[in-house]
């Protein structure tokens, strides 16, 4: 029998049978009503469509900017910032861990000058605009606030998205910096800065889509997200927010695979869960509160290497199931992204396929056109009830952040990644081009090279900046978001200051390091 990539049996034919006992009022209720199954929005996408955001950043700023007028240019309605790893990690691209890494993986941010450029021309209050990092993210949404400062830009005229979910980083991805504890203080700072200063902002994006790089099948992306998600909604309550104050501004991110009748399933469930958990468990009454608004991502992990063209069509598919799975926003992967960083041109037909999509098929002109699918509302059943499962696993141990120390999740998703290779390299899994449907040889290819002077470049300027900026002034700034992390304010205020007075990425996350300590992980046991 075949099975789903959440285990979950495929039945060969769905009828009226395989619902029975099932109410759809109750299971279903209307677009834009809960429990939500049937997408956020009365309208979805017959008013307007998704957000086509098309995630870029590499080598410099100045490069970056440049894509990022390229994508506007062609059609894009949000920019998605990809940071390299020394600024994920909180370095700057001098320190000797980032030595090799600058620009590769993203865009190289050591400071307020580098954030300047990579916005420059760019009116932020007209484009919305979502930012990939995690452990610093307060920092990067301080420098973007500062740039649009600088363009005559209140912060309350200002949208987007920061990532912002450290949990994910100890589960799935390692970009983590300080332990749990102080990661979520800074979390609830950012939520309580944000409400206060930048009101339009989504505070974090709880992502399952890494936790699916890394091997979680469906159901663990839901089940291992939404307990994060319960665990920061728990560390706002215990902050003293109430929570309607910052549940509206919550969002998610999940990935999109090429297994589409499982990924609209999985959607539809996540947004009944959350809706479920939201009103029941946490009290909240505005619907806002209730609503999963999430971003999609098409399956990096699928794409492959060979007949790298092929991934255009997987990637059409992963799109597909994203929208009529009701995303908010979606990125589709250029086809070359298992070779290099993406070229202009397969970064423009990564948003064709998007538009495509939008204006060529009629799926945007109907909301939830699988409502009542046999099939799909049979696996949102079962979906639901998997996660489920799963999430009282992750309470049996104390919530997220124990089951985390315990090495729960990294385990389950592991021995989930153990499986797909098996099944993968037995044949029995046929990703095609790779183990069925080989070519002998494979046409040659030239991908985008990141110059490897960038790093020489950016220390030129680090070292530029430290001699022109007022050191005392420098020194005081960072003095004071120190005292602010070893008590009980919100460290986003003097933060801000220290990045205003020109200090970098790598010396603020070195102040909060002295004062938190760093995280050693827990190996998983499986």
């Amino acid at each position: 029998m075949a099975r789903t990539e959440s285990g979950l049996p495929i039945e060969p034919v769905y009828g009226p049978g395989d619902l029975t006992g099932w109410d759809p009022a109750a299971a279903l209720g209307e677009p834009g009503e809960f429990p939500y199954t049937r997408g956020i929005y009365p309208n979805m996408y017959t008013g307007r469509s998704w957000t086509m955001r098309q995630y870029a950043g590499f080598g410099t700023a100045a490069e970056s900017n440049a894509r990022y007028r390229q994508l506007i240019a062609g059609g894009g309605t949000g920019l998605s910032v990809a940071f390299d790893l020394p600024t994920q990690m909180g370095h700057d691209s001098d320190a000797p861990l980032a030595h090799g890494e600058v620009g590769k993986v993203g865009v190289a941010v050591d400071s307020l000058d580098d954030m300047r450029t990579l916005f420059d021309g760019i009116p932020l209050d007209r484009v919305s605009t979502s930012m990939t990092i995690n452990a610093p993210a307060a920092l990067l949404l301080l420098l973007y606030q500062l740039v649009a400062e600088e363009q005559g830009i209140p912060g309350e005229r200002l949208t987007g998205t920061v990532q912002n979910d450290v949990l994910k980083e100890y589960i799935a991805r390692g970009t983590y910096i300080f332990p749990p504890e102080p990661s979520l203080r800074l979390t609830a700072d950012t939520f309580r800065y944000c409400r206060a200063e930048i009101p339009k902002w989504n505070t974090i994006s709880i992502s399952g889509y890494h936790m699916a790089e890394a091997g979680a099948s469906p159901a663990q992306e839901v089940a291992f997200t939404l307990a994060d998600g319960i665990a920061y909604v728990r560390t706002a309550l215990a902050a003293g927010m109430a929570v309607d104050e910052f549940a509206p501004r919550l969002s998610f991110f999940f990935v999109s695979r090429t297994t589409l009748l499982e990924e609209v399933a999985k959607f539809r469930a996540a947004r009944r869960i959350w809706a479920r958990v939201m009103r029941e468990e946490f009290g909240a009454r505005d619907p806002k509160s209730l609503m999963l608004r999430f971003h999609t991502q098409t399956a990096g992990v699928q794409l492959t290497a060979q007949q790298p063209e092929l991934n255009l069509v997987r990637v059409a598919v992963q799109a597909l199931a994203a929208v009529l799975g009701g995303t908010q926003s979606l990125h589709t992967n250029s086809f070359d992204e298992a070779i290099a960083l993406p070229t202009e041109k397969s970064a423009r037909l990564a948003l064709r396929t998007q538009q495509v999509l939008a204006y060529e098929t009629d799926v945007p002109h109907t909301v939830d056109p699988f409502a009542g699918s046999y099939a799909v509302e049979r696996m949102t059943d079962e979906l639901e009830a998997a996660a489920l499962a799963l999430m009282r696993r992750v309470e049996d141990q104390g919530g997220a952040v124990a089951a985390i120390e315990n090495g729960f999740q990294k385990g389950e998703i592991e021995r989930n990644a153990y499986r797909i290779a098996q099944e993968t390299d037995g044949g029995e899994r046929v990703v095609v081009g790779v183990n069925r449907f080989a070519l002998d040889r494979e046409e040659p290819y030239e991908p985008l090279r990141v110059d490897p002077a960038i790093e020489a470049r950016q220390c030129a300027a680090l070292a530029r900046l430290r001699a022109e900026r007022d050191a005392a002034a420098v020194t005081a700034a960072l003095g004071a978001l120190r005292e602010a992390a070893a008590g009980t304010e919100n460290v986003l205020y003097p933060m801000k200051e220290a990045l205003r007075a020109r200090a970098t990425v790598g010396e603020v996350c070195g102040a909060l390091r002295e004062v938190w300590g760093t995280y050693e992980p827990t190996d998983s046991t499986w």
